[in-house]
């Protein structure tokens, strides 16, 4: 995937937002209120179909901004912070994207901190300590004190943020495989990698796990992830959470698709939806001697192919067949006959990262829902 034309400034500030114009509001005053980057940023409000007053703060907000300030909404379908992100990412004019929520006040320094840091191959991890809800309604839009906001931040919040910091270094240090884990409220993406990645990953819906996603897919592409919380950290402002979030992290409407095998680098259906076309795929030498398999060569016809043993991002194996896994690939899709779904060897099985029951005349949606 191809960024569109080159950054305008240093860093964009990508707020995501939905139905909160008042926590709104105290980020855009904390956002006018940042020093030591004046003229390197612009802003993105992103907000997932919002019927109050949220574009009324934002206009309002860009009319006496002395940095460009860019507003997307279309209609709510569900919650979809993935596409909120990535709608917001389109619009962005920096080399460098902050992504922040919009329930999150920022310290006045938080902006520089990211452009101190941001070094090439990295993605920097933050987090917000959380404002204690009898604290949060006296904040007031125009009246916000960076350091009254501090003051009310609870001890165990402090205590927290340094654990979390304590456990970031030691996992970078280990250069552990999937964490520190990146937090998608308060991080910052090089604009070329997050294109690399294809962006957010837009099947995830409702609430969590696509930041997790978006974090091992950066590591897949060879991003460095590291901690910024020695330098900066949001404050969160309290508000309800939403209905899709479940109390435990494993019962999360997204936990099923998160843990699947099979994670494509560049997500399929991101920044741009990658069709059947735009994928490369790693065939079995036998493609032409069944009917799914000549379905399956049909439908990738025109579609880049990986040699034998050449990497490929989907490699796949058919029974009945003779085909094995013997490419390097991201994903090892076999598929078997719909009417024998317990087809195939047991250790071609094991190797598999997806098993697929699959009938010559529907493996096209298949095979575009595939990684």
């Amino acid at each position: 995937m191809t960024p569109p034309a080159g950054p305008r400034c240093d860093i964009s500030l990508v707020v995501n937002t939905h139905q909160r114009p008042r926590h709104l509001a105290l980020v855009l005053e904390s956002i006018a209120a940042q020093q030591g980057a004046t003229g390197r940023f612009d802003v993105v409000v992103s907000d997932d179909g919002s019927t109050d007053d949220t574009a009324a703060v934002v206009t309002a907000f860009a009319a006496r901004a002395p940095f460009p300030v860019r507003f997307t909404t279309e209609p709510r379908d569900g919650f979809r912070l993935a596409r909120v992100r990535n709608r917001g990412a389109a619009l962005a004019g920096g080399s460098l994207l902050l992504f922040l929520d919009g329930d999150c006040i920022l310290p006045p320094d938080h902006v520089a901190a990211y452009l101190e840091r941001r070094r090439p191959g990295q993605a920097l991890l933050g987090y917000c300590a959380r404002l204690p809800e009898t604290a949060c309604h006296d904040f007031v839009p125009g009246k916000v004190d960076w350091d009254e906001v501090r003051r009310r931040i609870p001890p165990a919040e402090h205590a927290a943020l340094a654990r979390r910091l304590r456990k970031q270094r030691w996992q970078t240090w280990l250069r552990h495989p999937n964490k520190p884990r990146l937090a998608g409220g308060n991080c910052a993406v090089w604009r070329d990698d997050y294109w690399l990645v294809n962006g957010f990953d837009e099947r995830f819906r409702g609430w969590g796990q696509e930041d997790d996603d978006l974090g091992l897919r950066l590591r897949a592409a060879g991003v460095r992830l590291e901690p910024i919380l020695d330098r900066t950290y949001s404050c969160h402002v309290w508000h309800p959470t939403d209905p899709t979030a479940g109390s435990r992290w494993r019962d999360g409407p997204n936990v099923a698709y998160f843990l699947r095998r099979g994670r494509l680098t560049a997500c399929r259906e991101g920044l741009v939806t990658r069709p059947t076309e735009q994928v490369v795929w790693g065939l079995p030498d036998d493609i032409d001697t069944t009917p799914l398999g000549r379905a399956v060569g049909g439908c990738v016809a025109h579609a880049p192919r990986a040699r034998a043993r050449e990497a490929c991002e989907i490699d796949i194996v058919i029974r009945p067949g003779t085909g094995r896994f013997e490419r390097p690939a991201q994903c090892r899709l076999l598929l078997v006959p719909a009417d024998q779904p317990g087809a195939g060897e047991a250790a071609v099985r094991r190797q598999a990262d997806q098993i697929r029951p699959a009938d010559p005349a529907a493996v096209a949606p298949l095979l575009a829902a595939a990684g």
